[in-house]
């Protein structure tokens, strides 16, 4: 990753902004050739440098119970339980950390499934896993895309829009809706075209349907990109205990700040969980001791570096799988 240039960087950082954003707009906004970004961006994403994917609501299918899960692993077994966990089509993050635990993972059940099987039998099941700590998310406040935006000094705010607050009903996305989701799963930037010769419907099917479930929140473009490649040092979950009566003003507080890219309440001991991304550990200690330290109501705070995100959006990220697929290999990476 060393050798990316500024400008390979900045093709990243739109992307991250916008995965489905033209070649042209992108060119635009950083001040260089059609040709050059095209030729540049297709490189990256073949290199594994950048995975772009439509993934539907959360709830699409129904309601959910979502759980963070804190993991603590045997000595030497964490890449091996990591990519246990990745292949379970139930989690949607997995990510390798420091601190108390090993693990980080986030759990997406349906209602109507069997928590003790999902939450003991096959985790505990897993060689290596030794204990967990599972706190039920009862709201999420943020999820942010964007977080990148700091690499082009917020020039390119006009490739995205936040999605809308939505709620989806089971059922709420049809069987074709479905298929043009899943044919956008694993390469988000496919034409309309090609989606459309694919599932043996009209170009201009797939391209009303789809602008219709971004635009209602039905489902959202993101584009993962390794935080190194940017240029930044610093991923951190934060575990905070706050004054109940100052949760939901501490929390939209955060959502003010870009570097927060994630936070939900949970139900456990930590009363909010907050995912932060900064170009620098000085960054990380000024958000500690001048943000956190100045926020009312909260009480003290936990944290875990993010050492290896090796799953997000349900989808394993490219650039951990050769080591998650030598260690599941029982090899030494």
């Amino acid at each position: 990753m060393n050798d990316l240039d500024s400008l390979d960087r900045q093709i990243l950082a739109a992307l991250h902004v916008n995965g489905r954003a033209s070649w042209t707009d992108i060119s635009q906004v950083l001040g260089t050739s059609t040709t050059t970004v095209a030729r540049r961006a297709q490189q990256l994403i073949a290199e594994g440098m950048a995975c772009v994917a439509v993934v539907p609501h959360l709830e699409h299918a129904g309601p959910v119970d979502v759980f963070m899960v804190r993991l603590t692993c045997a000595p030497g077994s964490q890449l091996r339980v990591a990519g246990m966990l990745t292949r379970r089509p139930e989690i949607r993050f997995v990510s390798v950390v420091t601190g108390s635990h090993d693990i980080v993972f986030e759990l997406v059940a349906p209602k109507h499934r069997d928590l003790y099987s999902l939450l003991v039998d096959e985790v505990q099941g897993i060689p290596g896993a030794l204990h967990s700590q599972a706190d039920l998310v009862l709201h999420t406040y943020k999820v942010s895309y964007d977080w990148s935006l700091q690499v082009l000094d917020r020039k390119a705010e006009h490739l995205a829009a936040p999605p809308p607050p939505h709620q989806c009903d089971a059922g709420h996305l049809d069987p074709v809706d479905m298929d043009i989701l899943n044919a956008l799963r694993d390469d988000g930037r496919a034409s309309f075209l090609s989606v459309a010769k694919r599932l043996g419907v009209s170009e201009s099917t797939v391209r009303r349907r789809f602008e219709s479930m971004i635009e209602r929140g039905c489902a959202t473009v993101a584009t993962f990109v390794p935080a190194s490649a940017l240029g930044y040092e610093a991923e951190v979950l934060f575990w905070l205990s706050v004054d109940p009566s100052a949760l939901d003003d501490i929390a939209t507080n955060l959502t003010e700040h870009i570097g927060v890219r994630f936070i939900a309440s949970t139900l456990g001991q930590s009363s909010l969980m907050c995912e932060v991304i900064m170009p620098t550990t000085a960054a990380i200690h000024h958000f500690t001791s001048r943000t956190l330290a100045g926020i009312p109501g909260l009480r003290s705070w936990t944290a875990s570096v993010q050492i290896l995100n090796v799953k997000r959006a349900f989808l394993p990220v490219p650039w951990a799988q050769h080591r998650i697929a030598t260690a599941l290999a029982g090899e030494t990476p």
